[in-house]
């Protein structure tokens, strides 16, 4: 909606109370999503319900799971990433059958698969109990088995009533996604989705029935939806995702929700990979793997990991010290950028070093010491006033700093702005293990 729209339904008192100096500029700022309809307290409820509408993101959001471990998938608004940003990394699963011989093992091997990337830990997201066996029973066991060793949210893969029924006594208030409702059974699915208060997957034939699926389902009161077209090669599930993307961005509600996507059928490791690098870069919401084995895992957390960086904020870590080893008085002190992967090569190198360190990584926005530097943002100003104001003059007796060997031409301004000896460092981080021996180690002896 417009700015203008938005006055039309606004009271047009000029009140004030939103901080706004008239309704007009409270509208406009609702257009450019810097105002919230809740600010304005004199609203109509058609109005305010009509804005909400309007405002909320096209894609629904759900989440699966509960506590700090809790999945979610949706609230995306546009259909490429350089638009805006993709917001909610997919959601990995790993499927588990009922009739597998040690469920509780793959759980604990789900448990153990984490990559540390850029200083943050990754793996999968999910786990998937499927009912192979057919039998209620042995599902709800499994469920229960599987449950007690993760704190991963389930998916409860069946399309038996009777067998989700006993899963959900027992992992109910977990808040597992339900997968899957059909033409048959959507109705006591509904109804126990709405029970226990979990998402409902809904499982179409193609997209049309899908849409008349899904809102069969909606108009029942449940709203928690996830879709699954139910497409089966990879060539119809990419159509069938883009689709879906395409027609949730236009508002048709019936696609509003994320979907689910199985790259699980695939008795090939190496396919199933490929297969699942396409659904998460072609905007499934949930992906679901046949196994946890690292080859399957971690490109797919590496792929994942840039499909959903934001091309507008480049990847930084904090401006402050950081400890490397357990330096002391007599550490040296390095100075980089603050872009993550500058941060974590220096860190790495100086970690293979043994040498215990400080590291001071001066706030560039998030880019690279060259780039600072050209740009204004790698300054002897802003490194003075670094060590200056981190406290690093607490922790160390010297006064000398290491700097990149790439901006050797700021050493003298930098040296007479700090009070710091200035010495530079290698053009490249992988030269500071045998530079920190040679310059530091060998001089303190």
């Amino acid at each position: 909606m417009t700015g203008l729209d938005i006055f039309k339904l606004l009271p047009k008192t000029n009140c004030k109370k939103c901080g706004q100096a008239t309704c007009l500029a409270f509208a406009m700022a609702l257009a450019n999503a810097k105002a919230d309809v809740a600010q304005c307290p004199d609203m109509n409820d058609t109005a305010r319900d009509a804005l909400e509408a309007a405002s909320s993101p096209q894609i629904a959001l759900v989440k699966i799971g509960v506590g700090p471990d809790e999945a979610q998938a949706g609230n995306e608004t546009v259909l490429f990433r350089h638009d805006k940003c993709f917001v909610n990394p997919t959601p990995l699963a790993v499927l588990i059958s009922d009739r597998c011989e040690n469920p509780a093992a793959e759980a604990l091997k789900a448990n153990n698969l984490v990559f540390d990337r850029l200083g943050q830990m990754h793996g999968i997201n999910l786990l998937a109990v499927q009912n192979h066996s057919g039998d209620p029973v042995t599902f709800c066991e499994t469920v229960r088995s599987v449950s007690e060793k993760t704190n991963f949210p389930l998916i409860l893969v069946c399309e038996d009533s009777l067998a989700i029924e006993k899963a959900l006594e027992v992992t109910g208030a977990k808040k597992p996604l339900v997968y899957a409702a059909n033409e048959e059974n959507y109705k006591v699915m509904t109804e126990l989705a709405r029970k226990y208060n979990v998402p409902l997957a809904v499982k179409g034939r193609d997209l049309d029935h899908l849409a008349g699926l899904a809102e069969k389902v909606a108009a029942l009161g449940h709203r928690q939806l996830v879709l699954d077209s139910g497409a089966q090669n990879v060539r119809q599930v990419l159509a069938d995702q883009t689709q879906i993307r395409r027609q949730a961005l236009r508002r048709f509600r019936p696609f509003g929700y994320p979907t689910i996507v199985f790259a699980a059928n695939s008795r090939d490791p190496l396919q199933a990979v490929i297969e699942a690098g396409v659904y998460i870069a072609k905007y499934a919401g949930i992906v679901v793997l046949p196994s946890a084995d690292p080859e399957v895992v971690l490109p797919l957390v590496t792929l994942r990991l840039n499909i959903f960086t934001d091309p507008q904020k480049p990847a930084a870590v904090d401006s402050r010290i950081y400890e490397i080893g357990s330096p002391g008085n007599s550490a040296p002190v390095l100075v980089t950028s603050n872009f993550s992967l500058t941060y974590f090569c220096v860190a790495s190198d100086v970690e293979a070093s043994r040498v215990p360190a400080y590291i001071l990584p001066v706030d560039t926005d998030g880019v690279s010491v060259l780039t600072g530097w050209a740009a204004g943002k790698f300054t002897p100003e802003k490194i003075a006033a670094m060590l200056k104001e981190s406290g690093i003059e607490d922790k160390v007796t010297h006064r000398r700093v290491i700097i990149p060997g790439g901006v050797a031409v700021l050493s003298g301004k930098l040296q007479d702005l700090s009070g710091w000896e200035v010495i530079v460092g290698p053009v490249e981080s992988s030269g500071l293990p045998a530079f920190l021996k040679r310059r530091w180690v060998a001089e303190k002896a």
